[in-house]
């Protein structure tokens, strides 16, 4: 028989596409779970996978490398997919897919296969990693094939089938979990008029029931990647675990927002990104200290190109690995030490200091200095604002 590697989380999709494939294509199905730090939704899967048909199941650990090479380096590039969504899916998704194609010539298979509906970005993210990565790679995709029409069908087809999925009609929301972020779609969320309901965090609390008194933190970067936290040197999965714990406290890090969808539509997003909240905030506030106008200004264009590539699925293209050159030189003198202060959702500035700092108080203050002739500004401005002058004396002229 021939073999498919499939891209295996235990959630609705996934679980039911195991025994579908072998219905629809006769071929032995091998799972593969990537370990991104879900937690406690890993521990049963290796028997629910072969209860549901498969014939083994991979469960890899990738959290090291997921935080370390996906994690450090969107954050070092200040991306924000349309100025909110911090990217914890779009960023997985190439790794994962990275693993699959491992797999899959390991096991000498000719297919991979992922849970990823007709309607979604995934189904790109997945497909053009397999693309740049391995094209002689088939790709199955069940939603864009089978009969299943919505996730009460499909929960439908679980139930004939006795196989136990972790969502009800009831509350079927399409979640996805790693050590980054939370995401929630679908169900009531739907209506973008609907506020979303208070049980539905499960990492970060509601802010309005956060702890009542704030708390600060301090993290020290070398070079954009964060090595101390409060003066704890932690290795990167450690580092964004304590800040989960940190950030969930104090309600940080929910969005809510609705975005615009790679295959063209309009889609309603929560999630849930405690720690890369407090560490993007921390970073951009190093980087307003530590690089130059110029410098900054670019690379916030950069950023916006950024996102829209990680967005996309287009993490292995020259173009990303050319903008991630331009930034890891940015990022040189960006060390030091940022401090922040937490308070019920909010995660605001409260110190930072670093021996690469371009800001001088000798030259700012609002007091006597002797480094600062201030009538220098006079010529400056001249020079400055001669385009308007010139441009103001012609207007004046045409129009007598």
């Amino acid at each position: 028989m021939k073999k498919v590697i499939l891209a295996y989380s235990g959630g609705l999709d996934t679980s039911i596409i195991i025994p579908w494939l072998k219905e629809n294509y006769d071929l032995e199905v091998i799972c593969m779970a990537a370990d991104l730090g879900q937690g406690e939704e890993l521990a049963p899967l290796n028997e629910k996978a072969i209860k549901s048909g498969a014939e083994k199941i991979y469960i890899e650990d990738l959290k090291e490398e997921f935080v370390k090479d996906f994690v450090f380096p969107v954050i070092k590039s200040g991306a924000l997919y349309e100025g909110k969504y911090l990217l914890g899916t779009s960023f997985a998704r190439p790794l994962i897919s990275k693993k699959l194609v491992e797999i899959a010539e390991k096991e000498g298979a000719d297919y991979i296969a992922h849970g990823a509906t007709g309607k979604g970005n995934d189904q790109v993210r997945f497909e053009l990693t397999i693309f740049a990565l391995n094209p002689s790679l088939k790709v199955i995709a069940p939603w864009r094939e089978w009969d299943i029409k919505s996730r009460e069908d499909a929960i439908d087809y679980a139930e004939k089938r006795g196989i136990p999925v972790p969502v009800t009609k009831e509350k079927n929301y399409s979640m996805d979990r790693n050590l980054f972020h939370l995401s929630h779609e679908g169900s009531d969320l739907e209506d973008p008029w609907n506020e979303p309901k208070k049980d539905i965090y499960m990492i970060t609390c509601h802010p309005e029931n956060a702890q009542d008194e704030a708390e600060y933190v301090e993290i020290e970067f070398v070079e954009g990647n964060p090595v101390t936290v409060n003066g704890k040197k932690l290795g990167p999965v450690e580092m964004l675990e304590e800040l989960n714990a940190i950030g969930a406290r104090n309600g940080i890090g929910i969005v809510d927002m609705v975005e615009n969808r790679l295959v063209g539509m309009k889609s309603r997003g929560v999630y849930e990104t405690p720690g890369g909240t407090i560490l993007y905030k921390a970073h951009q506030d190093l980087e307003s200290l530590t690089l130059d106008r110029a410098t900054l200004e670019y690379k916030q264009l950069v950023a916006v190109k950024y996102a829209q590539l990680v967005y996309d699925g287009l993490w292995y293209t020259p173009l990303k690995e050319s903008l991630d050159a331009f930034i890891n030189t940015t990022q040189k003198n960006v060390t030091g030490t940022v401090k922040l202060r937490l308070y019920k959702g909010n995660c605001m500035s409260a110190g930072s200091k670093s021996q690469y700092s371009l800001y001088s108080q000798e030259f700012v203050t609002f007091e006597e200095d002797d480094v600062y002739n201030q009538k220098d500004a006079e010529g400056f401005i001249n020079l400055f604002g001669l385009p308007l002058k010139v441009r103001a004396m012609m207007e004046k002229n045409t129009k007598k």
